[in-house]
């Protein structure tokens, strides 16, 4: 019995904590049946923490409420509303809103009064066709803002740089129930842009690279796209922090240019804050199939003052080893166009061969999108190659690279929609212990199509095929044959365990090959956790053309933790054919960061 007193005894207590916890709507809105508009009047209100402590409280936020309605319904064009306030019986009494709306206001004569002196004819079109509001619609305060900030924008483009707007004059006639708004504009002074100024004078990089950059030419109409594009080549070198490209402000002017107009040029001021001179890089990756690599990597930036950055890379891996360096040299030619020019030791040990050598290569890129991309170049290899059909050979290959990327996903390390397509072609003449000339092409697709809205569940899709033209085995050497089989081609099966194989189970290799995979992929919410399921396939044939008699397959389980820039990938595969290596493990694991594709 005291037990039961006491528990009686805390419940009151606890009740208000309870209230507490679950906020109540500020006032009751009454006489709306349209359900949008009364959830977006009760939304304008708000809730609060804590019930009315006593009817004038009640009354107080009935009012508060009415001033909130009000701004809502004029807002969306009600104008001849009524509104009374009033609050309900009993212990714990509410404020209520009762609203008589009225007949909705519609928008009647549309003008725009030039304050000073009009633009020109074309610009005066242009602007009235920007407001694109259809006389007869519905009279909501919100396209009246955003008309005006479109005849703004639209003076701008066309080079009215200073153009401003006032409030509108807004007259409502309750005759008709109509609204005619009149834009108040300055379209000011058609602007010409002159040079470039720089805000830091200790900036690293070439003031004359930059000025190259820009595309337009002293004299020319200002357009805010121009100004836009510059920033966006300046951003795309890699070499700066933050950039900041704007018109200068109208007091500075820049006088005795001899331009199309009276007026004077108005520069444009680049402010650049440059990144630091030196970055150290460190990555590594682990499969069971492949082993381990970690590499290192040493950046100077602007080296050469032009947003050049030149790169020393060491690699020290279980397949592929190196060391050498890269210059990349942005906008070299022509904005949008880079060239590289690169170096390398290597060292390589695969299952299939041994090669051991050095390697030169210049390419030059022209993209016409962030990720998508048009490659012409050229590279010279003098190395060594041990087989087992050729034994150990000395040769020289001499490769024509052309390479066309087309990247339409909405993220390049971890894309949830959309699609890529990539394709190479390299023309290779082989010199030295062995003479071959052949082709050597590749094409992948990939897609990615999301299953909900918030795009958690995804479906991903890759195909992967190529084939050599021309050749011979073994007149192609074994590092430029089609190997499949570990990370990034069929997971599961081991590093070149793909394919035909020599009586001691050591690959091949073949002239043609054929891959695809297939992923459901998984996102938690906000949760930076992800789960994958996969099935990849591959085929090597030792034909031009691919041979589907023997395709090997393999099904996973993988996790994901996504970083702000890409995801952590830990994937599991298990083999579901037997390859030709006995050796072949039950299962292979992969550590990476990125996709997969």
């Amino acid at each position: 019995m005291a037990f039961a007193v006491m528990l009686l005894a805390v419940v009151p207590a606890a009740t208000p904590s309870r209230a507490a916890d679950h906020p109540e709507k500020k006032a009751l809105v009454q006489g709306i049946e349209n359900r949008t508009l009364r959830e977006e009047l009760e939304r304008a209100i708000g809730e609060s923490l804590n019930p009315a402590q006593s009817r004038i409280e009640a009354r107080r936020r009935a009012r508060d409420a009415q001033d909130s309605a009000e701004l809502l319904l004029r807002s969306e064009g009600f104008y001849d509303y009524a509104i009374e306030t009033d609050i309900t019986e009993g212990d714990h009494p509410q404020g209520i809103v009762r609203i008589t709306l009225g007949p909705r206001t519609h928008f009647g004569p549309i003008n725009i009064q030039w304050q000073k002196a009009p633009p020109d004819e074309d610009t005066i079109k242009a602007a009235f066709d920007a407001i694109d509001i259809r006389t007869g619609s519905s009279a909501r305060a919100e396209d009246v803002v955003e008309a005006q900030a479109r005849i703004v924008s639209i003076l701008q483009a066309r080079g009215y740089a200073d153009a401003r707007a006032e409030a509108p004059d807004v007259v409502v006639d309750h005759a008709d129930t109509s609204m005619s708004p009149t834009f108040n504009v300055e379209a000011d002074q058609l602007v010409h842009v002159g040079g470039l100024t720089f805000s830091n004078p200790k900036q690293r990089t070439d003031p004359a690279f930059i000025r190259k950059l820009a595309p337009w030419k002293p004299g020319e109409v200002y357009h805010p796209s121009a100004i836009a594009e510059l920033e966006h080549r300046l951003l795309d070198t890699g070499v700066y922090d933050s950039v900041t490209v704007a018109l200068a402000p109208r007091t500075d002017t820049t006088p005795g240019v001899p331009v199309p107009s009276a007026d004077a040029l108005r520069p444009v001021v680049v402010n650049l804050s440059e990144r630091s001179k030196h970055a150290l890089d460190f990555t590594a990756g682990y499969s069971t199939s492949e082993g381990t690599d970690f590499d290192v990597r040493w950046s100077d930036f602007n080296r050469f003052r032009r947003a050049d950055t030149l790169t020393y890379e060491a690699r020290l891996a279980t397949i592929d080893s190196r060391a050498g360096v890269e210059w990349s040299a942005p906008h070299f030619l022509a904005p949008g166009e880079t060239l590289k020019l690169a170096g390398d030791w290597f060292r390589t040990v695969a299952p299939a061969y041994t090669e051991q050598g050095a390697v030169v290569s210049a390419d030059l890129t022209r993209r016409f999108r962030t990720t998508s991309y048009v490659t012409e170049g050229a590279s010279v290899t003098s190395s060594q190659v041990i087989d087992k059909e050729t034994g150990k050979i000395r040769i020289v290959t001499v490769r024509l690279v052309g390479a066309f990327a087309l990247d339409h996903s909405d993220n390049p390390l971890d894309p949830r929609q959309g699609w890529k397509l990539e394709a190479h072609v390299t023309p290779t003449d082989i010199q030295g212990d062995e003479q071959q000339v052949y082709l050597k092409s590749q094409l992948q697709v990939t897609g990615y199509v999301p299953l909900d809205r918030q795009r958690e569940w995804v479906v991903a899709g890759r195909l992967h095929v190529g084939s050599i033209i021309g050749g011979t085995i073994p007149g192609v050497p074994a590092p430029d044959r089609f190997f499949a089989g570990g990370g990034g081609s069929v997971r599961g099966y081991s590093y070149q365990d793909i394919g035909p194989h020599y009586a001691d189970n050591t690959p091949i290799g073949g002239l043609s090959l054929t891959e695809t995979s297939l992923e459901l992929r998984r996102r938690f919410g906000t949760s930076p956790w992800g789960a994958v399921l996969f099935f990849d396939a591959g085929s090597v044939a030792e034909t031009v053309n691919p041979d589907f008699r023997h395709v090997d397959t393999a099904v996973g389980i993988g996790f994901r933790y996504h970083l702000n820039f890409a995801p952590i990938r830990a994937d599991l595969a298990f083999p579901l054919q037997k390859a030709s290596n006995s050796g072949q493990q039950p299962f292979q694991i992969y550590l990476s960061i990125g996709q997969s594709f």
